[in-house]
Formats: C-alpha cells, structure tokens, sequence
C-alpha cells in the first residue's frame, strides 16, 4: 500500500468539513493509517510549505495555516498520491470538477479546505513532518477483498 498525506485546513475545520473529507477518502476505499488535530506553529507551517519560501504567497499561506486547527492525516491504499489528488481536485477550485472535495466544497484558492501531498516524494516528507515514528498504523480493513483484486 501506498502512503500519501491530506490535511483539513483551517477552513475545513472551522467549516465542519472534517468528516466529509474523511467520509469521501474512506468510500472511495482509502484508509485512514494516522489522524491528528494540531494546531500548527510558524515552525511547523515553514517547513510545510518550504518548497514555496520564495513565492510572494508564502507569508500568507504561513499565516493561514497557523490561524486554527487543522486536521492531518496520512491516508493508505493503492496509487494514494494519485487517486487522492483526483478527488480532492485542483489548487483552484474554480477549475475542479463537481464531484471533487474542492469543487464541491471550496470556491476560492485561498480557502480551498484542503491539502494533499503531489508526489510520493513529498508525501514521505509531509508524512515524516507530521507524524512521529509508531505513529501510522497499517491495517487491514474487512471492505480489503471487496476493494482489491488481489
């Protein structure tokens, strides 16, 4: 199984959307492996969002995600990166597709409930700032042979 990390921003939470979001990933045949409300700090919002340090957007995104809760999660199945990607939806909400976690529940980019990691690369890096060793549980679920051919 593959990894990947998802985290409800602070206007998910504010919203009421944790369970949704979670509600879509589970029905999709994802698996929840590590949950956590945190309520980020400058350091911890920094070293998320480094890959966009020298952005004009990065003091702005830095203060967002310190301004409340958020609510991490590393989510596990076959492809994570990618089939989480497809239905969380663009960046911009505008340009995601009803039927998507943003098209459905955001309509603007700097509110757009969620974050999920773009790569397997960043999700190990994500995953590592996020959560401690022993931290993330694998598990099997019952719905496993009724999700997975193999």
């Amino acid at each position: 199984m593959d990894h990947t990390f998802v985290m409800v921003k602070p206007d998910g939470v504010a919203r009421g959307l944790v369970g949704e979001v979670v509600s879509r990933l589970e029905r999709r045949g994802l698996r929840i492996s590590a949950l956590r409300m945190v309520l980020p700090d400058e350091d911890l919002a920094s070293r998320h969002y480094s890959a966009h340090a020298k952005k004009p957007f990065y003091r702005d995104l830095v203060s967002f995600i310190t301004s409340g809760p958020v609510v991490a999660m590393v989510v596990s199945g076959d492809s994570a990166v990618d089939v989480v990607r497809g239905l969380v939806g663009a960046t911009d909400p505008k340009g995601s597709p009803p039927g998507t976690i943003r098209g459905d529940l955001a309509i603007d980019i700097g509110r757009n409930v969620v974050h999920a990691s773009d790569s397997a690369a960043s999700a190990a890096s994500e995953i590592a700032l996020w959560f401690g060793e022993g931290e993330i549980i694998e598990h099997v679920t019952a719905a496993q042979p009724y999700l997975y051919e193999r």
